[in-house]
Formats: structure tokens, sequence, C-alpha cells
């Protein structure tokens, strides 16, 4: 069992076990219980206490000597001497101050005069205070430098992070636009395409007008020149499925899936006219690609088929395609 551990079994204090030790230079059981009970009532000082009081010590004796303002004044008629080292010492506190550092704690009274010190002892002495003081201004000196360190690393990934927050706040607010420019677009093209739309039905209702017009007008001129005959050929019964009727059904199936559309148009409409409104019920078309075919008889309608009327590509007066 170590030392630490046998004293710990008998009660002390752990902080006041490891201060003793410390102070003991672990010499022993025997000494560090010796501290321990000479040193009961004292508080424990910390590590920053203990290095500011030996600094500024180190600093006070310094000033005092270069001033030379050491005098008999500081001696004592009889010194103290540690019996275990024999070393001799002015004053109570320097005792003490050697007991703590040295773990020793036998001292008695001495009739020896310590001499006051000679200039070649104050430059000796000035010099390895002056040291000292230098050690421990270096060994400060490193753990500003390490702390500076760290503290710069904090720093520059603070900022790394905040560099890092910001470009990824453009790029969602350069997302955001660009979904909103593409949502823009496309009601711009669903605006247009109704417009378009509309402008076609207006041109159909127009010459849907004129040709029913026209049929009364040559209608009642055929009735005129030749009474009896001519009735049944201007006035065609609904539902004719001849291939001169002036309207012709559509269904168009999509191939994207969705509900097939039914329209009525004039026969002399183009497949072109019935891509432009497909597109603008369907905006996944475009006018200028979509293709049709029939189903009965088989067939896809090339492009120089779509600029021909309904009529003329056999669709009158029914039919089904399919666009896609």
């Amino acid at each position: 069992m170590s030392d630490r551990e046998t004293l710990l079994s008998m009660g002390f204090d752990p902080a006041r076990i490891d201060r003793a030790l410390k102070a003991t230079k672990n010499s022993g059981l025997q000494p560090a219980m010796d501290h321990l009970l000479a040193n009961s009532e004292k508080p424990i000082p910390t590590a920053e206490e203990e290095e500011d009081e030996d600094e500024e010590s180190v600093k006070a004796n310094i000033k005092k000597i270069e001033s030379g303002n050491v005098d008999d004044s500081d001696l004592v008629a009889k010194s103290i001497k540690c019996s275990e080292c024999g070393k001799v010492f002015r004053s109570t506190a320097n005792a003490e101050f050697h007991a703590e550092k040295s773990g020793h704690d036998q001292f008695e009274e001495s009739t020896d005069e310590i001499k006051p010190l000679t200039e070649e002892e104050k430059k000796a002495k000035l010099a390895e205070l002056r040291e000292k003081l230098a050690i421990k201004r270096a060994a400060q000196a490193k753990v500003d430098a390490k702390d500076n360190k760290a503290n710069e690393a904090l720093r520059r990934k603070a900022g790394q992070d905040s560099g890092k927050i910001k470009e990824d706040m453009q790029a969602k607010e350069l997302q955001k636009q660009a979904e909103q420019k593409r949502r823009e677009k496309l009601e711009d093209a669903k605006a247009k395409a109704a417009i378009k739309a509309q402008i076609e039905a207006d041109k159909r209702e127009r010459a849907e007008k004129a040709a029913r017009e026209k049929a009364i007008r040559e209608g009642s001129s055929s009735t005129t020149q030749t009474p009896p005959a001519p009735v049944n050929v201007a006035k065609p019964a609904a539902g004719v499925s001849s291939s001169d009727n002036p309207q012709t059904r559509l269904q168009v199936r999509l191939s994207v899936g969705g509900q097939p559309l039914t329209k009525a148009f004039p026969s002399d409409n183009t497949l072109v006219d019935v891509a432009e409104w497909v597109a603008s019920e369907n905006l996944n078309y475009n006018v200028d690609t979509v293709t049709f075919a029939s189903t009965f008889p088989r067939k896809t309608f090339s492009r120089d088929e779509m600029k021909k009327t309904l009529k003329e590509n056999g669709l009158t007066p029914s039919a089904v395609l399919m666009a896609s």
C-alpha cells in the first residue's frame, strides 16, 4: 500500500495528503504525517497563490538587493537551524518556508550569527533571483503562447462556420428564386396557352357562324330556283356520318395519363389547331412537338399531315386520336 493510500485509510483529507506529500517531496510516511499534524489548522494554499507569493518574494528580494537596503535589522542574534540538513535561517518565516519546500520539520535555535551579505554574495544572489524570475516568465510566456494559439484556432473555426452558414443561406435563397421563376414561367405559359386557345375558339366560332349563314343563304337561293328538290341538300340531318359533315367530333387520349379530352371541331380545322387545344388543356404537351395517331386504321400523322384539315385526313365526322 502506498503512503497516500495509508494516509487516506487513516482519515486524512485527500487535498491535504497531496499537499503534505508534495511539501515533503515524498520522503516517507512519517514526514508526511508530521506535516499533516503541524498544518492541520492552516488553509491549503492554491497553486496560483503559491506561484504569486513566490514570484512576489523574488521581485521584492531583487529590489531590496539592488537598492542596497540589506541592513542588520533583518538579522537576529540567534538564528534558526534545520536539524535535518544543517541550513541556517535568519527568521522564523524563512525557516517555515524551507519546511514547506523540503518537508523538514526538525529545527533548533542556533547561536550562529548570519553575517551580512558581501558585495559578491549580493551579486550572486541577485543573479540567482533574476534567473528564477526569468525562468518563471519564460514558462508563463509559453503558457500564454499556447493559450493564444488555441484562441486563434477557435476564432478561425468560428469564422469558417460563419462563412459556411452564409454560403448555405445564399444557396437556399438562389434555389428559392429559381423555384419562383420556374413557377412564374409555368403560369405565364399556361396563361398564354389559355389566351391562344380562346382566340382559336373565337375564330372557330366566327367560322362556324359564317358557315351557317352561308349555308342559309345558299339554301334560300336554291329554294327560289328549284323549289322542292334542293331542300334535303341544304339541310343535312344531325349525326350524318358523311365526310362532308361540317363538324368533326374528336376524342384525344393522353399518353401521360389523365382523362381523355373530347371536343367538336369544324371539319376545316387542321390537326395543328387540335394540337394547340391539347397544349392549352395540358401543359405537358407542346404544340410544336405533339404528335397524333389514330387507332383504326392504325396510323401516325406526319408533320405535313398535321397542316391538313380534319376532313382531308379522313377524321370526319368523328375519330379517336392518341396524343404523344
